[in-house]
């Protein structure tokens, strides 16, 4: 989640390092075809998409930021506001200054879980039961901003990239206390301009690892879970991705697919570091802020939080699914 507007990263680097510049897309066949947007949404009504989850049946769960709404979008385009989180008198949130819902997750059984950012005591981890209203189950500090949303079910736990703490929570999935998992110089922002102030941001689980993104360091990062739970070294997977957002995996094995919010782009990041862009604002992204793909359906939520035209859901089709 890069600074959002109220409403409404040269040669291959150190391969030790999993540093490489992004490479531009070739001349071959796309990777990712048929772009288009499925459902423009409506700036004025503060409905910026900034995180998502998807449904078995091609629907998908939208968080608009500073509607502090949860919305659904079915698989022909028609959007239904399923939740909206309380006000907050006096919000506070860092760098933000209003009240947010950000990171998304769904359980198996259709409970969501989102992030809300407020500057105070309602900033956490927020639940919503099918049929029940929203309720706090967990809380995160009131001087953080919790962002990227993450759950593993296996162990029955949630992570939460924390952007302006730099520390990934992690939380019960039934709730409870928030305990910092892992924290440190690659997941904290940057302290000196141009930076934004923003660190940890997107958040996945892929099998015995929580993947990270920074966005003000431009970096992809891997934390491995150890036997005990507890987080192992943190590792750069890839960098020079500048503005990246949060990500998603479009296929078993390790390379992801980001948004890259400031360069309106969605990139391919391989295993070995290597980074292709797939699609373009060309393709209709207006500062996409997450990336979501079932089998080979690619899902971007577009917020125009600096562009300041047409938020939208935009979908689009994998040639084949990334292997590696």
């Amino acid at each position: 989640m890069p600074r959002l507007a109220r409403p409404a990263g040269a040669a291959a680097a150190t391969l030790a390092l999993g540093l490489v510049a992004a490479v531009p897309a070739t001349a071959h066949e796309p990777l990712v075809t048929d772009a288009r947007v499925l459902t423009h949404l409506d700036l004025a009504a503060g409905q910026t998409p900034e995180n998502i989850a998807l449904d078995l049946d091609g629907s998908a769960d939208v968080t608009f930021a500073y509607a502090r709404q949860i919305a659904h979008v079915t698989d022909d385009g028609r959007v239904r506001t399923r939740a909206t989180l309380p006000a907050v008198a006096h919000a506070a949130t860092p760098l933000l200054h209003s009240a947010v819902v950000t990171g998304i997750a769904r359980a198996h059984d259709g409970t969501l879980y989102v992030d809300y950012a407020t500057g105070t005591s309602a900033t956490g981890v927020w639940r919503l039961s099918p049929g029940d209203a929203p309720e706090q189950i967990a809380a995160l500090p009131a001087d953080g901003l919790p962002n990227g949303l993450a759950l593993d079910e296996r162990r029955g736990v949630l992570y939460v990239a924390d952007s302006v703490r730099g520390t990934v929570w992690r939380v019960p999935q039934a709730g409870g206390t928030a305990t910092a998992w892992a924290k440190g110089a690659a997941l904290a922002p940057l302290q000196s301009a141009p930076a934004r102030g923003l660190g940890a941001n997107g958040v996945k689980v892929r099998r015995d690892s929580v993947w990270v993104s920074n966005t003000d360091r431009g970096t992809l990062l891997r934390i491995p879970v150890r036997p005990d739970g507890a987080a192992g070294p943190v590792e750069t997977r890839a960098g020079g991705l500048a503005g990246i957002d949060d990500f998603a995996f479009p296929g078993h094995g390790r390379s992801v697919l980001a948004a890259l919010n400031t360069g309106n782009r969605v990139v391919l990041v391989r295993a070995d570091g290597t980074v292709t862009t797939v699609l373009t604002a060309q393709d209709g992204l207006s500062n996409p802020t997450s990336v979501a793909v079932r089998g080979r359906t690619v899902y971007v939520p577009s917020a125009a939080s600096t562009t300041r035209r047409d938020p939208n859901l935009l979908l689009a089709r994998l040639r084949h699914l990334i292997g590696r």
